[in-house]
């Protein structure tokens, strides 16, 4: 369905027009978005939308934002403002605002990628999860980033080839609920239910791709990196290889949960 984004010819220009034409026709452009600038809901279908890149040295985020909150253009930003502002393929992880890449503390944010991923001959419904910024220990002033750690204590296992299926993770699932993607819950205190470990700031809206081999596997392969690993990627096979270079350099963790809910 054709949407109201605005592409600047300086965004069309980065992107290149193929892209941009994609956006403008609706095949790529994100179902609902948290404004880069007032960090409010907006959607490209009914709202006035301004697509903004912003590009560091080596990185570009693609964000948007109301029209009336700013232009569609081109920011430039230093690679190490940029690396935690990553948003997911739907684009409806919200990525670092305008005023937190200006430099602001910000909290973490746990960014989320749906794709689909080859395991030897069969696709299995993914879920790509990366941090905006570097996770510390509960309670701790420590610097270093410590996610990987903290999944692998829950039961996540290194991934050393993508193509290969994780461990299953007993008192996990994944929550679709409608065709829409709310939860991945972990196991609750001795005698408690599930609680959420990631939850969707909204409902997040799956592609019909993803939804039938979800429904068909009735297992999700979630995998983990840290913030600055993965980035967002346009496709399916740059997505494939981000995970490859990732397990690579030892800073991939998986594991194959449950899908509950319709």
């Amino acid at each position: 369905m054709p949407t109201m984004l605005d592409v600047s010819e300086d965004v069309r220009a980065e992107i290149g027009d193929e892209e941009a034409d994609r956006l403008l026709a609706g095949e790529t452009a994100p179902g609902a978005y948290d404004c880069t600038s007032c960090r409010t809901p907006g959607d490209p279908e009914r709202d006035p939308t301004s697509t903004v890149l912003f590009v560091g040295e080596e990185t570009a985020v693609l964000a948007f934002a109301h029209a009336d909150c700013l232009p569609s253009r081109v920011v430039p930003v230093s690679e190490e403002q940029l690396r935690g502002a990553v948003q997911t393929i739907t684009g409806e992880t919200p990525p670092a605002s305008a005023e937190e890449l200006g430099g602001s503390p910000r909290q973490a944010v746990l960014g989320v990628t749906c794709g689909q991923i080859a395991v030897g001959d069969d696709l299995y419904p993914a879920l790509v999860i990366e941090p905006t910024a570097p996770i510390a220990r509960p309670g701790s002033d420590a610097p270093e980033d410590v996610f990987l750690e903290l999944l692998g204590e829950q039961g996540f296992q290194k991934v050393a080839d993508p193509g290969r299926m994780p461990e299953e993770l007993p008192g996990w699932s994944v929550l679709m609920v409608d065709g829409e993607l709310h939860s991945i819950l972990q196991p609750g205190l001795v005698g408690a239910p599930s609680a959420p470990w990631w939850q969707a700031h909204r409902p997040l809206a799956l592609t019909d791709e993803w939804r039938a081999t979800a429904k068909d596997r009735h297992t999700v392969l979630v995998y983990a990196a840290p913030v600055g690993t993965i980035g967002r990627q346009p496709r399916e096979d740059l997505l494939r290889v981000a995970l490859e270079k990732a397990a690579l350099e030892g800073s991939l963790v998986a594991a194959a949960l449950p899908l509950s809910g319709t």
